[in-house]
């Protein structure tokens, strides 16, 4: 019997030590990353293979792109990977999982693109670079560059 009531509050301990460690998980704020994208096709496709590797291991996680230069070009409509494999699906599954996208206007207005070539999901900012620090500075975000 006396086997039985140790085994039994090693259980209920256990319980509440499990409860309670979940319950501290979900207690923490989400961690916000921004991955800055300004290199093109190649590292568009690493960054988008993290991201997805990313929200694998944490779910809750809040993950902007924010590209400028070369790094807009995937999110421009018609864009294939090295793999002649469109980005739009990619795009798409991620926008659906919460991952926010954000194109230069400055890179659009130097390379004379019209901003309706742009994904549907992506947004346009002013500024990249400004986007990036902005992110950083007033929102808190971690920065990872693919």
């Amino acid at each position: 019997m006396f086997k039985f009531l140790a085994v039994l509050k090693t259980l209920l301990l256990g319980a509440v030590l499990a409860t309670s460690l979940q319950a501290h998980a979900q207690a923490q704020p989400a961690i916000k990353v921004v991955y800055h994208l300004s290199d093109g096709i190649p590292q568009a496709t690493r960054a988008i293979q993290n991201i997805r590797n990313h929200l694998a291991a944490d779910p809750t996680a809040k993950i902007v792109v924010v590209t400028h230069g070369a790094g807009i070009d995937f999110l421009l409509d018609g864009a294939n990977n090295s793999n002649g494999q469109s980005f739009a699906g990619a795009i798409g599954d991620l926008s659906s999982k919460g991952v926010g996208f954000f194109v230069c206007n400055n890179t659009l207005v130097s390379r004379n693109i019209d901003a309706s070539k742009v994904a549907m999901e992506a947004k346009v900012v002013p500024s990249g670079v400004a986007e990036v620090a902005r992110l950083q500075a007033r929102e808190g975000y971690v920065y990872l560059r693919p």
